[in-house]
Parts: C-alpha cells; structure tokens; sequence
C-alpha cells in the first residue's frame, strides 16, 4: 500500500550532466564506470539517432559486467537479448523496429525491469510503460570521427552514483 499523501517524499526534478567523449575508447570507459554502479531493477534508456554510439556503449557495459570477450549482437532483429553477470541479468533492447509500446510489453520488458538491469536502445518507443526511475542518456555526434557528447539525465535513485563517479549536475566529466 502506498504512504498517505503526507508521508510521501517530494520528487525532484531530473538532474542532467553532459559528458564530451573524443573517441570509442572514452564511450568505452563511461560505459564500463556506470556499469560498476548499476543494479538489479536499473533500467537505462539510450536515445539518439542511428550511428550515435548507444549499441557501441552497450557493448561495452555488457562486456564490463560479463567478459571483454562477450560476444554482443546488436538486438536489431531480435529485439532483445540476455546476458548473465555477476549482478544478474543484463537485458539489451533494441525497440527501433517497434511500433506501440504493447509491443515491447510483449517482449516480456516488465519482467526484465523487475528482474535485471535493462539498456534500451530507443526507449521513447516505450511511450508511458517507461519506467520512472530510469537514467537516461542521449547521444549525439560530435564534428568528425567518434567523438561525441552524451547528456546523462538522473533521477533520484541515481544521483548519488553519478556523484560518487564525478559526474556532478552542471559539469563536464
């Protein structure tokens, strides 16, 4: 049962940090650090156009929870694909190709949200099945080559983390 309206915390706004990346090296890096402080029950939502980077961070947050030698398909086809780590499941959407949010329901999304740390990869396909506590980054190229720049918006049950990694609201990590 839910509190009393009165006991019930006030929410706060969503925090937001940009993180300017030169190459795939340093998506790499930023992938791996926010994977040391993910958890069972995180969802992460990758946003931005195609080529931006989300399947390359993905790749590697699912290779620092699992082996530098996981093999990690793109879920373009098969719209989702599982890994086991240490933390528990790790489960990779990829919901380009959905067209209403009962589609990725029926991928069985809520069970992933409940039972592992989810990355999808074009989370506003979700429409209002997102989960409300998820970070969210969004990605967009840079000028040429790989560098690129990566909003990270927090809500509250990331801010600390973010913090305790130096990616403070308001600065450049």
């Amino acid at each position: 049962m839910p509190p009393a309206k009165s006991q019930r915390q006030p929410r706060r706004a969503a925090t937001a940090v940009t993180v300017e990346l030169a190459d795939l090296a340093a998506t790499e890096r930023l992938a791996g650090r926010l994977a040391s402080v993910a958890r069972v029950g995180d969802a992460i939502g990758l946003a931005g156009d195609l080529g931006a980077g989300k399947t390359a961070f993905a790749r590697a947050f699912i290779r620092a929870l699992t082996t530098a030698g996981e093999e990690v398909p793109s879920p373009t086809f098969t719209l989702v694909q599982s890994y086991e780590s240490a933390k528990g499941p790790i489960y990779h959407f990829d919901l380009y190709r959905v067209r209403s949010p009962a589609e990725a329901w029926e991928l069985g999304i809520e069970e992933a949200f409940a039972s592992g740390i989810s990355l999808i990869e074009w989370p506003d396909r979700l429409g209002p099945l997102a989960p409300a506590g998820a970070l969210t980054l969004r990605f967009a190229l840079v000028g040429q080559g790989d560098a690129r720049r990566i909003e990270i918006v927090a809500a509250d049950g990331w801010r600390d983390r973010l913090a305790a990694l130096g990616l403070a609201p308001g600065g450049r990590a």
